[in-house]
């Protein structure tokens, strides 16, 4: 049996009833970073991107290649900086996922979810929800991506794969949620904005399996 998605009351809850910071704060980490910037936030966007694979709901999310930056080797979801070509930060977020794994045509955006400030790079990041209506085939960008990571939604909402762990972060020991796929683990910012998704889905019943 297929899962299924309630799509028409996902794009309503979007409109009406998000579940907002509060979701968000539930997997943030219990320091964020106090950082002194001499610009504005960048603007930025990302896709949380829903589909069937084998008859199971999936998000996508790629594992980044290590640079010399604050989110490198983190699992993310495709996204980045706003372009003044794009025009909007909808179309930011489909041109990344295009640009990092070769998804072209197909999505339906289904609305917009809360912002989110992340300290560390001073990046204002708009969350959007997607649909792909088939089973996507990835062509990654070697040169952001180092994997995808899939995921389903039935795994995302097990609460045995939600945790914590310390770490060293910003010159402190901080407690750090994360959702755990596989070897994987979600957290931060990532994990922040999954939270909102995973609470509207599940709080408003809209997916079924």
């Amino acid at each position: 049996m297929k899962e299924q998605l309630n799509l028409n009351r996902l794009k309503d809850k979007l409109l009406h009833e998000l579940p907002g910071e509060a979701a968000q704060l539930r997997m943030a980490p219990t320091f964020r970073g106090a950082f002194m910037h001499d610009t504005e936030p960048v603007k930025a966007a990302v896709l949380a991107l829903l589909y069937l694979r084998n008859g199971q709901v999936h998000l996508v999310f790629i594992k980044r290649n290590s640079y010399d930056g604050p989110h490198s080797a983190q699992v993310s979801f495709p996204g980045g900086a706003w372009e003044p070509e794009d025009g909007s930060l909808e179309q930011t977020a489909l041109r990344e996922t295009r640009e990092e794994l070769g998804i072209d045509g197909g999505i339906e955006v289904l609305g917009q979810l809360t912002q989110l400030h992340i300290p560390v790079s001073n990046f204002q990041v708009t969350p959007f929800l997607g649909w792909l209506n088939r089973t996507p085939v990835f062509f990654p960008d070697k040169s952001e991506v180092r994997y995808v990571i899939e995921a389903t939604l039935k795994e995302l909402l097990d609460p045995e794969n939600r945790d914590s762990e310390t770490l060293f972060r910003h010159g402190q020991t901080i407690e750090t949620p994360f959702y755990r796929v596989g070897n994987d683990k979600i957290w931060g910012a990532t994990a922040m904005m999954l939270s909102e998704v995973l609470q509207l889905v599940q709080k408003q019943q809209c997916f079924r399996y």
